[in-house]
């Protein structure tokens, strides 16, 4: 956390001093819809669906609480048969036998509107698809329009900056690291202002969803007449959510940093005549809003002062333009850290980074899922660039595949696309890719590890961890447990977060008992082989106990096992790291792409795991 602050604050202050220098010197102040429409049945035995409870009051139209939706009909237009090549075809293998996705979504937030998404942006990219292959058989010459996932975008040109606000397109979404830096100075009668993140607009709702409402009021509201920023959420669905105030007693902390600045609203110590407040009318102000783990973090010249916590349903892969509003004389608006794939006309080891093509039933040691996000490009280019060039992974007696859902944005989809047919090691999931979903892909790499190939071991990680390959394959081979094994960080006292502002927060309607059976921690864990085909089996059934922490729900499922009569032998690995880094690491955990890379380059030079930080 503290080298993630500090990273924040230099690198706010690069970009003060780049955006200063702009400006003293360059002008200072001067979509596919359905083809059936979908309807939600609540009573249909088929959909096993319930309506999850909230922690706030839900706002919901007559229509929405009356429809009635038909399973088949949601998933028809994702498995149709169509003409692919066999390298595609290989990356739909668990898509495929996810054909019943739909009926596990007791239990699982935003399950069926990832599902509806999915059909949308589905039909989109195999019209996409189908156009450029027509433009390939007829041999017509398209115009190179540039990179479409860009790292860095801005303005600095204030003719682009009128009295009705000012939009900044996000082409690919926002990552980790990602940063809106926005210059410009409060004016006007109030110099109230406004900035807004939002997403993509779906078929039937125009309006999109406000990811962050960041809304400055300088003469105060009805609450107070005192300058306050609220921040908050908006979706069609559930409204407006539960403002989020500063000044403000809240203790609440997000990545460790506190809602709310415990300088704004005090007497400012150098004058003690007015409590300091980040922003003033008249005044130029440097904002710079970066995407941490879990929330969003605004510094106002170079200072921290509010944090936000991403809400269900509402995170940063889904902002597609940030809208500001207001009386704000804007100077310039610079996005940076954004997701980008890389060129294939400039990766001088391509051949290298394409996975060992792999039979069906292929015998494996070790298979290993990987989550991930369509837009973390990057993530994904580190882990093949490092420990996926273990000899284990290149001879193929290990294999590696990202677990990665669709995006609701149609570049990115595209740009995934690109990259399935050229590294043949995604495994893409027939759902939009929301957070609380993720225990769906358990269940996909389950289903790869035992049915795609036959792996005697089936391990689960992230994409920003770094695996010592060797160092597993070598202790599940010393142990010599070949059924019932669970091999990682053991947690075997944990209880379900009751704090509903918790990320990780269950509700006893969730889960009832007081504690979590034994379950790893979800940076890398690994299972046996026969665990792994009870979990198929099991999801095969339609017996699979849902639950959205995906790790506990491994946890809970094994448990369930032991009451049945299998046995089982828990692995405590103390060397699984899944909140960073340590020397001897045997998985680090919240690695960018770039100490991934230095990770790998000192197990190659010095043979030994030091970390980089």
């Amino acid at each position: 956390m503290k080298k993630w602050l500090g990273g924040v604050l230099m690198g706010s202050f690069i970009v003060i001093l780049i955006l200063r220098y702009n400006v003293m010197f360059k002008n200072p102040f001067s979509n596919n819809t359905l083809r059936q429409r979908i309807f939600v049945n609540t009573t249909d035995p088929r959909l096993k669906w319930v309506q999850q409870p909230t922690v706030s009051p839900v706002v919901q139209s007559p229509e929405a609480v009356n429809q009635v939706v038909v399973a088949d009909e949601l998933v028809s237009g994702l498995f149709l048969d169509r003409n692919f090549s066999s390298e595609v075809q290989s990356s739909l293998f668990t898509w495929n036998e996810m054909k019943h996705i739909v009926n596990y979504s007791k239990g699982l937030p935003n399950a069926l509107e990832a599902v509806r998404e999915a059909r949308i942006a589905w039909d989109n990219l195999m019209d996409i698809v189908a156009k450029k292959q027509q433009i390939e058989v007829n041999e017509i010459s398209v115009d190179n329009k540039g990179k479409q996932c860009p790292y860095f975008l801005s303005k600095m040109d204030t003719k682009d900056f009128g009295d009705k606000g000012y939009k900044l397109r996000i082409p690919c979404g926002l990552i980790q690291g990602s940063a809106i830096t926005i210059i410009g100075i409060p004016n006007g009668l109030s110099g109230s202002f406004r900035i807004d993140l939002t997403g993509e607009s779906v078929p039937e709702e125009p309006n999109p969803p406000i990811v962050l409402h960041y809304n400055v009021r300088l003469q105060g509201d009805k609450v107070t007449e005192d300058p306050v920023i609220v921040q908050n959420t908006w979706t069609t669905a559930q409204d407006w959510g539960e403002e989020e105030r500063c000044p403000s007693r809240n203790n609440k902390k997000v990545d460790d940093l506190k809602q709310c600045s415990e300088k704004v609203g005090k007497l400012d110590n150098r004058t003690r005549s007015k409590p300091y407040f980040p922003f003033k009318l008249g005044y130029l102000s440097v904002m710079t809003l970066r995407v941490g783990e879990e929330g969003f973090h605004m510094t106002v010249d170079g200072k921290q002062i509010t944090s936000f916590a991403y809400r269900e349903g509402l995170e940063p892969w889904l902002v597609n333009e940030v809208r500001i509003f207001g009386d704000m004389n804007l100077t310039s608006v610079l996005a940076s850290g954004l997701p980008t794939s890389e060129d294939l006309e400039h990766i001088d080891d391509l051949d290298a980074l394409r996975t060992v093509p792999l039979p069906l039933h292929r015998p494996l040691d070790l298979f290993i899922g990987v989550f991930s996000t369509a837009n973390n490009f990057k993530r994904r280019m580190a882990v093949r660039r490092t420990w996926m060039q273990y000899p284990a992974v290149k001879s193929g007696t290990v294999a590696a595949r990202f677990f990665v859902g669709l995006h609701k944005n149609q570049i990115v989809n595209e740009e995934l696309w690109s990259e399935i047919k050229t590294y043949g090691d995604i495994q893409l999931m027939p759902f939009v890719d929301y957070y609380g979903l993720i225990t769906w892909k358990t269940i996909a790499i389950c289903i790869f590890g035992t049915e795609a190939v036959s792996a005697k071991y089936v391990m689960k990680t992230d994409d920003d961890a770094f695996v010592r390959v060797d160092e597993v394959l070598g202790t599940i081979s010393k142990e010599n447990v070949k059924h019932g094994l669970l091999y990682g960080l053991i947690n075997y006292d944990a209880q379900p977060h009751r704090n509903a502002d918790s990320k990780w927060y269950i509700s006893p309607e969730e889960y009832q008992e007081k504690t979590y059976p034994p379950w790893a921690h979800g940076p890398g864990y690994v299972v046996s082989n026969d665990i792994a085909k009870v979990v198929y089996t099991k999801h095969k059934e339609g017996s699979l106990r849902m639950f959205k922490l995906e790790d506990v729900a491994m946890g809970i499922w094994i448990a369930e096992m032991k009451k049945e009569g299998f046995k089982v032998y828990y692995k405590d690995e103390n060397r699984v790291y899944n909140e960073g880094c340590n020397d001897g690491f045997v998985v680090a955990h919240y690695q960018s792409p770039r100490e991934m890379l230095c990770l790998w380059q000192k197990l190659q030079a010095e043979g030994v795991a030091k970390c980089c930080n």
